[in-house]
């Protein structure tokens, strides 16, 4: 993340993501696969840790479908580069969240925990009960102590602040999901 400044002198809080070059590596018709798709490769990859039928279609490291419509004038080869955003588009973005481990009722589902006193001695972050004892068993869903994090998150509403069409760079304001490195799906 960084920061740009308006013209007002305001500080506006930005996420600097590189947008591309993409490109097309397959088109999916609904003749031929049965729906309407662009199939788009990003990054580099060394030739020799990539299986062979993905190897013919370049050494990208990443393989992402975008849904396309019928009329769409993408033909495999093509670029798609960061000019195809304007600021003040509003945008969707789609990624992986942190990843936090193994997480506490508290951290998890935001949980009160137990009073500090009237003879509670080790029970300030504890669940409590969780449920009667007639079923004899746990609830699915019952929300527990366990993995937190890594899960697929989209954020809508996110507005372009800036296109830098020389770098391939999108000035996004706000937070996206995931850290530095994280592939993210934008979608305008």
């Amino acid at each position: 993340m960084a920061q740009v400044f308006d013209e007002n002198g305001r500080a506006i809080p930005v996420t600097l993501v590189s947008a591309g070059p993409l490109t097309v590596t397959q088109i999916k018709t609904e003749e031929s696969d049965g729906y309407e798709a662009a199939q788009v490769g990003f990054g580099e990859r060394r030739a020799k840790n990539i299986n062979k039928p993905q190897r013919a279609k370049g050494s990208f490291a990443c393989l992402r479908e975008f849904s396309v419509a019928a009329n769409s004038e993408l033909k495999v080869g093509d670029k798609i580069n960061a000019d195809i955003f304007e600021e003040g588009d509003k945008i969707e973005v789609s990624g992986i969240s942190k990843g936090k481990g193994f997480q506490g009722v508290v951290k998890r589902h935001g949980f009160a925990g137990g009073p500090a006193s009237h003879g509670q001695k080790h029970s300030e972050r504890k669940p409590g009960s969780i449920g009667s004892t007639g079923p004899q068993k746990v609830f699915k869903g019952t929300r527990m102590a366990g993995r937190m994090g890594a899960d697929r998150v989209t954020v809508k509403g996110l507005k372009i602040i800036k296109v830098d069409k020389e770098n391939n760079q999108l000035y996004i304001f706000g937070a996206v999901p995931g850290r530095k490195g994280t592939l993210l799906e934008i979608r305008g």
